[in-house]
């Protein structure tokens, strides 16, 4: 089923809740359906679109001039074998739901990336990660339609270009697939990873030496609920900022001015906390107008209610500034301005 709206209110789908309309707004729930679509608009690739998730990780800054487009693609298909199991998922379903979903039916591997708004095909277009964890580690596979074609194609997991925060989907393939279903390969053999500090941390403070797969996710669960607000409460897309990977030269000059800094190994050189970064540079907690940075956590800026875009824009680049100031080190957005 194809549903299509003009000038859509875009309002309840980004978790900012900012104000945003769209001229069209196309939503699909088949890749048949969507396939006859891009049949009936030959000329669709070549005009101005935009696929979006559940919005959590979206600034509109305008009124889009174009159609935005969204999976509501569901469903699960199950391949077990002795020790792993492959499941095969449709785009358009709650990310959270899926992962609490593997845990329930003794799949494992996704705990560590427990409530992260959004929904599956986001995660394989976005990387998305945390406590050392990414979803990269676990897809197999990608299927997507090429908005030119109509073509139904499989990306495998060496095709998709996974590194930190970034796909092949969000490169050279931008705005020009859509994808439809993920393959993830997960263990029906469970091992926990809470190496991760914070997660270390709260291991020990609650006593449990060998943690069970549902205590895990209720662990980073409680750890996100303490330092992220509810969109429901304040709007925000999460953590806004990636957390930048410096050489370790430009790291050991930066560590001893500030031995405390927070870091981790990173394939090419060494990752340091943007939020740590940006509570040096005085902005946690601060409020600027209808916008600020959350007083837990200083990567995430929230909405304190009629904010617009354009706010949250200015916000940003300000703190981007304050930071290359301080530090010399460029900060990048996990958020897409549109």
């Amino acid at each position: 089923m194809i549903s299509r709206f003009n000038n859509y209110n875009l309002t309840h789908h980004n978790t900012f809740g900012l104000p945003a309309s769209c001229d069209f707004f196309v939503e699909y729930d088949s890749v048949p359906d969507f396939q006859a679509f891009l049949r009936e608009n030959p000329d669709f690739a070549q005009t101005p679109h935009f696929h979006i998730g559940g919005g959590s990780n979206l600034v509109f800054t305008d009124h889009y001039r174009g159609t935005i487009l969204h999976s509501a693609i569901k469903g699960k298909e199950v391949n077990e074998s002795a020790d792993d199991v492959l499941i095969k998922v449709g785009a358009g379903e709650d990310w959270d739901g899926f992962v609490e979903w593997c845990v329930e039916h003794g799949y494992y591997g996704l705990e560590n990336l427990s409530f992260i708004p959004g929904e599956v095909g986001a995660s394989a277009v976005q990387n998305i990660g945390a406590y050392g964890v990414e979803a990269g580690d676990f897809i197999v596979e990608v299927e997507a339609v090429c908005l030119s074609t109509g073509e139904l194609q499989t990306f495998d997991v060496q095709a998709c270009k996974y590194a930190y925060r970034h796909s092949v989907f969000k490169a050279e393939l931008s705005g020009k697939y859509a994808v439809t279903h993920v393959v993830f390969r997960l263990s029906k053999v469970f091992k926990p990873n809470y190496t991760y500090g914070a997660l270390q941390a709260t291991m020990v403070a609650k006593g449990i030496d060998a943690p069970t797969a549902q205590q895990l996710r209720a662990a980073v669960i409680e750890i996100r609920n303490a330092k992220l607000p509810h969109p429901s409460v304040l709007g925000s897309a999460g953590s806004f900022f990636m957390n930048p990977v410096v050489d370790e030269a430009m790291f050991l000059d930066i560590q001893k001015a500030y031995p405390q800094i927070p870091h981790y190994a990173a394939p090419q050189g060494v990752k340091i906390s943007a939020g740590w970064l940006i509570e040096q540079c005085g902005w946690k907690g601060k409020r600027v107008g209808n916008v600020g940075v959350y007083d837990k956590q200083a990567l995430v800026l929230v909405n304190y209610g009629g904010a617009s875009g354009k706010d949250v824009k200015d916000l940003s680049l300000r703190i981007v500034a304050d930071v290359k100031e301080k530090f010399g080190i460029e900060l990048r957005p996990e958020a897409n301005f549109i």
